[in-house]
């Protein structure tokens, strides 16, 4: 009865997994509200069970029985790299952008704070 219970909780949680990473790829790049923090949360603790439950499965066990949705798994994390990764390049673009913008406006010919306080003393 303990097998089927662990494998049923296995499933379970690799299933979980499944949803969060499809719910992550749907929404990255569309939905502003998207909230990576949450999602990862979800993701670490699915890890953390899943961690848990093999550790009293044999690996061999493992392979055979869950091999296929580990295989849709891998797939779907594949693609969750490459979203996230244009997430992070797009959010780096955007914060060159922004510190570009803010060196170029110091740098229009106006005095900051420091250089106005360094020139009125002559």
């Amino acid at each position: 009865m303990e097998v089927v219970s662990s494998e049923y909780r296995v499933k379970t949680v690799l299933g979980r997994l499944e949803r969060i990473i499809d719910n992550e790829n749907e929404r990255i790049g569309k939905d502003r509200d998207f909230d990576f923090k949450v999602s990862n949360a979800h993701k670490s603790r699915c890890l953390y069970e899943l961690t848990m439950l093999f550790r009293e499965t044999d690996p061999r066990e493992i392979a055979v029985n869950y091999v296929e949705q580990m295989h849709s798994l891998k797939k779907k994390l594949a693609l969750n790299v490459r979203r996230v990764e244009a997430h992070m390049n797009a959010v780096r673009a955007v914060a060159d952008l922004l510190k570009n913008a803010v060196r170029e406006a110091d740098g229009d010919g106006t005095y900051s704070q420091e250089q106005f306080l360094l020139h009125s003393e002559f």
